[in-house]
């Protein structure tokens, strides 16, 4: 037998390893480096069918999907072939060796549902499908009171069409919806949760998770936010784009492991011309619902010191000075037949809170009892009513008896009312608290870092000190002894030690060397490091712990479930 020569093989690796390295850069996009296990070399059979795009400024999407079944060049090329026909497809890859298909499809003209049809109708079944109709949003509830509220609000976002999971957080006063933005959008989530009686904000959508707020400049008429519009939607990683025209800030929506904020700084900058030139700076918005919140809770103290003067007075005129004579002799004063004065002034003063003061409990009783349930609104309400209009009654049988003796029940009323908003006041304050701790939580990161810039052979060019949020992905930066960590990374140059204490609650310093993970927010301790960002934003370790908090707020824990069960029998009985 001859000796093949492996120069022979030469032509049929290179095309092998070129048709691979396309089909792995479009795969790593979706599962990144880690989750490849398929060997380098691919089939000589597979083939990349590219279709040119037809409109470069959609935002594009890669999907990844195994599909079963392929085991020839002929399989491949009839699944590309119907995928290539699709219109919104910007290309179609399939390998034969990992059974793995890589879409690039522009999401306003196709859904990924109607690519798998697509596959699935040349008769291959398709695995591993992901979920990318699958949308998340947040949305800020206001005037939950209870759990009957917020199980009512969770009931009305379960019944809207296109609603797949809907968590309702009491304590947060926030809600997460996931949903199919095929079949319904933001507004109509809006307005089922305000249909409900409740009013709802946007925080934020799933993908808005990385943002940036700039403030702009040079700008002279509405022009110039066309133009910076179109130039940050054109590039490549940028979701959403938010024009504020009366204050003159943006706010951008990113993926931080294709663009980062110092690249859209630059974007505006560039977008100007000689005569007009933008100017971009970072601005700290405030914190999600802190107005809102700092507003319900001075309504609630002033709802109770109102309710506190006039109530106050009701209990001592009915409950004190008549047990200090001669002090409450006045009192009992006839004003006509049985009607004496302390009866009078007590529903004086009682009917200001019943109806002024408390008409935000009829006002929840009315959407409650319209959405056929009952919450503590309700209860509020039927309890100070019938207290109320029972001593109207006895007021009116005394105002036309001769004889008559009876109870009022006016101080009751009042001061149920008055310790109800107490108890309001006291929950409004709890729930601040634990936003400042969430907040608190995030700001253990630096505000400044220093950034270096390096040339081609690991030399520093230059030094300078940015702020923490125009950090991007790759970035080199330097930590000296008693320097916080901006971001977390990996130490590329020097030794020290890091107290990790704020995550680990270990005391003792860790040793860091090249290789090594470092924490945003922990302190370096002793020697000077050069890390290299590897999660900026949201992806960074604090930012996951304040993600988690806020998840493990929004759910339920079973005994909390089991008391919601009950509570809908119990507030009607």
């Amino acid at each position: 037998m001859e000796e093949v020569s492996v120069d022979f093989f030469h032509p049929f690796i290179r095309l092998s390893t070129a048709v691979d390295t396309e089909f792995l850069e479009q795969t790593m996009e979706i599962n990144g480096k880690d989750d490849l296990k398929s060997p380098l070399l691919q089939h000589p059979n597979d083939v990349a069918i590219t279709v040119p795009p037809s409109n470069f400024n959609k935002k594009i999407r890669t999907l990844a999907f195994k599909v079963r079944g392929i085991t020839c060049s002929s399989c491949v090329a009839s699944i590309e072939a119907a995928l290539g026909r699709l219109d919104g497809v910007q290309s179609a890859m399939v390998s034969v060796l990992q059974g793995q298909a890589v879409v690039k499809y522009i999401p306003e003209l196709i859904s990924a549902k109607k690519i798998k049809e697509a596959v699935e109708d040349t008769g291959f079944e398709v695995e591993d499908f992901p979920e990318q109709d699958n949308a998340i949003c947040r949305l800020r509830i206001k005037g939950m009171a209870c759990t009957s509220c917020s199980e009512s609000t969770e009931r009305a976002l379960s019944m809207l069409d296109g609603v797949k999971k809907a968590v309702v957080g009491l304590a947060l006063g926030e809600a997460k919806i996931h949903f199919d933005p095929n079949v319904t959008n933001i507004d109509r989530i809006v307005e089922a949760v305000e249909d409900a009686g409740f009013g709802a904000d946007l925080i934020n959508t799933g993908g808005d998770l990385n943002k940036i707020y700039l403030s702009l400049e040079g700008i002279t008429s509405t022009e110039d936010f066309t133009v910076i519009r179109g130039s940050l939607e054109s590039l490549e990683g940028v979701n959403h784009v938010e024009i504020d025209a009366k204050e003159h800030k943006v706010t951008i929506s990113y993926e931080p492991d294709i663009i980062g904020p110092r690249s859209l700084i630059q974007c505006i900058q560039e977008a100007g011309h000689v005569s007009n030139t933008y100017q971009a700076t970072l601005y700290t918005p405030p914190r999600a619902g802190e107005a809102e919140r700092h507003h319900e809770i001075l309504m609630y103290r002033n709802q109770f010191f109102w309710s506190c003067l006039f109530s106050v007075p009701i209990f001592v005129f009915d409950m004190v000075l008549p047990m200090l004579p001669p002090y409450g002799n006045w009192l009992e004063y006839k004003v006509i037949n049985m009607l004496n004065v302390g009866m009078l002034l007590r529903w004086i003063l009682c009917t200001p809170v019943q109806f002024i003061i408390g008409k935000r409990f009829y006002a929840g009783s009315y959407h409650a009892l319209r959405r056929k349930s009952a919450n503590m609104d309700v209860l509020v309400a039927l309890g100070t009513n019938a207290a109320y209009f029972y001593s109207i009654y006895i007021m009116i049988k005394a105002l036309t008896s001769n004889s008559f003796e009876g109870q009022d029940f006016f101080e009751t009323s009042s001061m149920l009312i008055s310790f109800i908003l107490l108890g309001k006041y006291l929950e409004v304050l709890a729930k601040g608290k634990t936003s400042d701790a969430l907040a608190k939580l995030t700001d253990l990161a630096p505000d400044t870092a220093c950034l270096l810039t390096l040339d081609a052979d690991g030399h520093v060019i230059s030094e300078i000190e940015i702020n923490s949020q125009l950090i991007q992905k790759n970035d080199i930066l330097k930590i000296v002894p008693g320097a916080k960590v901006p971001v977390d990374g990996l130490v590329v140059d020097g030794q020290s030690h890091v107290n990790e204490s704020m995550i680990t609650g270990e005391a003792v310093p860790v040793a860091k060397r090249p290789g090594d993970k470092v924490i945003g927010g922990t302190v370096n301790e002793n020697g000077c490091v050069l890390i290299k960002a590897t999660h900026v934003g949201s992806e960074t370790a604090l930012s996951q712990i304040v993600q988690l908090v806020e998840a493990a707020q929004l759910a339920k824990a079973p005994v909390q479930k089991l008391a919601d069960q009950i509570s809908k029998f119990f507030v009607p009985t």
